[in-house]
């Protein structure tokens, strides 16, 4: 285990005992990335509300989570993009799907486009394009790229297969390095996002809704 990620498995299984300033490192150190992902999914209006709601109900499951920080990016995910679309649904808008994704499914993903790193892009000016892109592949990106999910992961939290999610994470990297190239702001190229994670062999863990914690985002 990576040691960003032995830390935060650490912190996690001390939040689950109950100790607050663990639950606190948990949180500064998903939120931004899981805040990014909402964005793509409901816009930058509404992000923070649906990303609190999506907090209320990890703390509240917490105790009952079975796993470490890599399965818990993914359960957080799979929460976030829920209660996103339980938003989008009582909007009464839906979001943008670009195409039928189901072509993608038998197709060999290509050679992995984000395997260079691109931290120097500022995150606001990258979500910024990545919401240009169909709604398949923005979402394949932000799980894959800026949330830090293998493609198994994040095949789970769209309900689809890894070989989809990889060819969409492609196709869009590969759209979003002709929008860096035309973005003056950007910094060019595709220098600025992290590399994909590897599959690690893991499923995400889901859990139940059963317990209730006194916690809010005030206290974060």
């Amino acid at each position: 285990m990576l040691g960003d990620d032995a830390e935060l498995t650490a912190a996690l299984r001390a939040a689950q005992d109950g100790n607050e300033s663990a639950f606190r490192t948990v949180y500064r150190a998903v939120h931004p990335r899981l805040l990014g992902y909402v964005r793509t999914l409901v816009g930058d209006h509404d992000a923070e509300d649906v990303a609190s709601e999506a907090w209320l109900q990890i703390a509240r499951d917490l105790e009952r989570f079975d796993g470490d920080a890599d399965r818990f990016r993914g359960w957080a995910a799979r929460i976030a993009r829920n209660r996103a679309l339980d938003h989008i649904r009582m909007r009464g808008r839906r979001p943008a799907i670009g195409g039928d994704e189901t072509e993608l499914a038998g197709r060999p993903a290509e050679s992995d486009t984000a395997g260079e790193a691109m931290e120097a892009l500022a995150t606001d000016s990258t979500l910024s394009l990545i919401a240009r892109l169909p709604q398949d592949q923005a979402e394949a990106v932000v799980l894959r790229v800026v949330v830090g999910l293998d493609a198994k992961s994040a095949a789970e939290t769209l309900g689809k297969r890894p070989g989809a999610v990889r060819t969409a994470a492609h196709r869009g990297l590969k759209r979003l390095a002709e929008l860096l190239s035309c973005d003056p702001e950007s910094g060019g190229g595709l220098d600025a996002l992290p590399p994909q994670r590897e599959p690690r062999g893991r499923a995400v863990t889901s859990a139940s809704v059963t317990h209730t914690r006194a916690r809010t985002q005030k206290d974060m």
